[in-house]
């Protein structure tokens, strides 16, 4: 017997016909082709298979893959923007929070968890945050200072997200008092940003 399952996979709506008893980490792989998620232990110790499922982070070897349906799972393949890699990963290189990159894809989902709901954690909620993430390779300080140098470049894009916002809000309140026609949304986005 085989159950449709419809979820957004990386933002894309998806559906499969899947048997009940497969796992999600089967079902990425081997139906989906999205081989970022990595089968370790298959026992939900190592992380390796880490994917966030509404935003939280979760082994898929043990989920099964019609628990999803209905709702969003993001693998490490949907973290990127196209071929724009997120902050934490131009992080992970430059701090070398890779090694052999077996962990990494957990690594980059679980701290992605993590950075969406602290977007400046301390070293100690860090390592909280990817203790279910093994790395062999690493010592972990290369990934803690990638994560923490992917949070203050979170936090800073953030702060010029919401300086420009309220630039654009000042500048959407003072043309409403001249009695003239309203400025475009080119005008005030070019006068929020300088231009």
């Amino acid at each position: 017997m085989h159950y449709d399952t419809t979820f957004q996979l990386n933002g894309v709506a998806t559906t499969v016909s899947i048997q009940p008893g497969r796992t999600l980490l089967s079902v990425l792989r081997d139906d989906l082709g999205l081989v970022g998620t990595k089968e370790g232990c298959t026992d939900a110790e190592c992380g390796a298979c880490m994917v966030m499922v509404d935003g939280q982070p979760l082994n898929s070897c043990s989920y099964l893959a019609v628990q999803v349906d209905g709702r969003s799972v993001t693998t490490v393949e949907g973290l990127a923007a196209g071929d724009e890699l997120s902050a934490l990963q131009r992080a992970f290189l430059v701090h070398g929070g890779v090694q052999c990159g077996f962990c990494t894809p957990g690594m980059l989902i679980s701290a992605t968890a993590l950075i969406a709901r602290d977007p400046d954690p301390s070293e100690e909620s860090i390592r909280a945050s990817l203790s279910g993430n093994l790395c062999r390779c690493t010592g972990y300080q290369g990934i803690v200072k990638a994560v923490q140098a992917a949070a203050a470049e979170v936090r800073a894009d953030d702060a010029r997200y919401e300086e420009a916002r309220t630039r654009a809000l000042e500048l959407m309140q003072q043309a409403v008092p001249r009695g003239g026609p309203a400025w475009s949304r080119d005008e005030i986005h070019d006068r929020a940003h300088g231009r």
